[in-house]
């Protein structure tokens, strides 16, 4: 964490998104002692101890924070074994490397779920005008957000969560309306049994990629991602919509982006990162896809992109008055 005081709203599980805690590590500045917030249910400290998650704190993540400016993306490591050297960390940390890894696999449900929650009312937002319409979503799990599933259910999608692995044949007897591919960790090169997946079930019916779904609907589409020297990550990023000239702000949390120029012919760059210029979104209309490299549900973070579920719904309208 780059912000240096931590843990003083404390912890409570409304807010958790995904089905448990998948962190590996924690490295902090300050670490609060006390805890402050009317939905506080345990400290920050408690919490992870409670899941074995292992953190540090009255570390200087400011010089941190100025390396990883300067040098890119570095790998780290943390351990309470005091008998190591620093020789033997050196060379855990030179050992292992994100590229090429699956980290997919670690994080995908184990089966098919339904899932049926929206938004609860006290924290729902551009409700007006909703249509009840159902729409059938298949939503692939890569790592994904609940809050992406409460929006869509919140929209009028009635979803079903499938593995990773869920073969596109399955998806396709299901007959949905519409496939989510989520976000998800990790090197897009690394799953190639997901791209194939993407493939096969591009041109059937209308598809949104978010984050990770959005790099693996590039790879499908014939383009290239790559590493970022150290990727996007916060909710402050700002994003061109470039069909209508809008500026989001934007939540993000990625280490890889799609090469635009590597792309097939009539894909089309939606949304562009205006820190970097790059890639920030796509679609294919000839195909019904859409794509956004950010968290259209953010939580925690803006709003400015939630408009991203109705045009998910639009597109499925469309194609189904078009069948």
């Amino acid at each position: 964490m780059t912000n240096p005081h931590i843990g003083n709203t404390g912890v409570n599980f409304d807010d958790e998104e995904s089905r448990q805690c998948f962190l590996a590590g924690l490295v902090i500045r300050s670490l609060s002692i006390t805890t402050s917030n009317w939905r506080c249910v345990e400290s920050l400290g408690d919490y992870l101890a409670e899941r074995n998650v292992m953190g540090i704190y009255d570390v200087d993540t400011r010089a941190i924070t100025r390396r990883l400016r300067q040098d890119g993306s570095l790998i780290g490591v943390l351990s309470t074994e005091q008998s190591r050297s620093d020789d033997e960390l050196l060379e855990m940390s030179r050992s292992w490397d994100i590229v090429g890894i699956d980290l997919i696999s670690g994080v995908t449900c184990n089966a098919p779920y339904e899932w049926v929650d929206e938004t609860k009312l006290e924290w729902d937002f551009n409700s007006d005008g909703r249509d009840r319409d159902t729409y059938r979503v298949i939503a692939y799990d890569f790592g994904i957000k609940h809050n992406i599933l409460r929006r869509l259910a919140s929209y009028g999608c009635k979803i079903t969560v499938v593995p990773s692995t869920w073969p596109a044949a399955e998806t396709l007897k299901l007959k949905p309306d519409g496939v989510l591919f989520s976000n998800g960790p990790g090197d897009p090169s690394a799953v190639p049994y997901a791209v194939e997946t993407v493939k096969e079930i591009l041109g059937k019916v209308p598809v949104f990629g978010i984050c990770m779904g959005h790099q693996l609907l590039g790879q499908a589409l014939g383009g290239k991602t790559f590493k970022m020297k150290f990727g996007h990550h916060g909710g402050n990023h700002p994003v061109r919509n470039l069909r209508n000239g809008h500026v989001e702000i934007s939540t993000q949390n990625h280490n890889y982006a799609v090469d635009p120029a590597s792309l097939r012919e009539g894909v089309e760059v939606t949304h562009v990162n205006l820190n970097d210029g790059s890639c920030a979104g796509l679609a294919y209309p000839a195909l019904s896809i859409m794509s956004l490299q950010y968290h259209p549900e953010a939580s925690p973070g803006p709003h400015d992109s939630d408009c991203a579920f109705r045009e998910f719904i639009e597109l499925m309208d469309s194609t189904k008055q078009a069948a």
